[in-house]
């Protein structure tokens, strides 16, 4: 199988990483932001709570607490000790009530209990960095952007996208070549592909659907039958 130069022009980058995301769209046709939420706050606390834990043990944990603390206000009133019990199964749970809390008093104190949709305003509440702020915008609001988690960084990578490990510059170097647009988009199928395919030990070559456009390819089994066994079904949708 042909491969892509690794000394292409820019301009054949852009439009190879545009293929790309084009193939994985019709690949993920059901591909969204995996934690479950109903608002802003709620998509908020759950990427909070994804740190270190799958969205599917967030997801378990998620509607008793949503159900005890439906607002900022109860977030930041509540006994810490009521937050840790029902969020203990996602671990480091003592870190994540501080940083729930500390986030839901100053969504109270600056932003009337409510969460803001501008990442300058989400960056500087406590536990929220870059990617969950993307999350949150992406997600909730409807703001492009790049959620630049492992997965995202090691696809991009091993695509040929970029060559940096820090995520702001991988943020930054992949959407110079993606719409701005697909941002969000992209970021959730990097995500899931990164997830059930391209995986980082020994990913299911053979089985990939962008294959013939990845530089990397051969990098795992390329078999089609054994690559095919290796591919993770996605989380049952509800």
């Amino acid at each position: 199988m042909s491969r892509p130069s690794r000394a292409e022009t820019p301009l054949a980058l852009v439009r190879r990483a545009r293929a790309v995301n084009r193939r994985l769209a019709l690949a993920y046709p059901d591909a969204r932001c995996e934690l479950d939420f109903a608002t802003p706050l709620e998509l908020l606390v759950a990427t909070v709570l994804s740190a270190q834990c799958t969205d599917v043990r967030v997801n378990q944990v998620t509607p008793e607490l949503f159900a005890r603390f439906p607002d900022a206000g109860a977030y930041a009133a509540a006994d810490p000790e009521e937050i840790e019990e029902i969020i203990r199964p996602t671990g480091f749970f003592r870190a994540k009530t501080k940083s729930i809390q500390g986030l839901a008093r100053l969504l109270v104190e600056r932003h009337d209990g409510q969460v803001p949709g501008r990442l300058e305003d989400l960056v500087v509440l406590p536990g929220v960095g870059r990617k969950t702020a993307n999350v949150v915008l992406g997600s909730a609001f409807g703001v492009p952007g790049l959620t630049v988690d492992t997965h995202f960084g090691r696809l991009a990578r091993r695509l040929g996208w970029t060559t940096e490990t820090d995520p702001v510059k991988v943020e930054r170097a992949v959407g110079e070549l993606i719409e701005r647009n697909e941002w969000t988009m992209v970021s959730h199928r990097l995500v899931i592909h990164g997830r059930r395919v391209c995986f980082a030990r020994r990913p299911a070559c053979g089985a990939c659907p962008v294959a013939q456009l990845c530089p990397s390819y051969g990098e795992g089994v390329t078999d089609p039958e054994r690559a095919a066994a290796m591919v993770k079904p996605g989380p049952p949708r509800g």
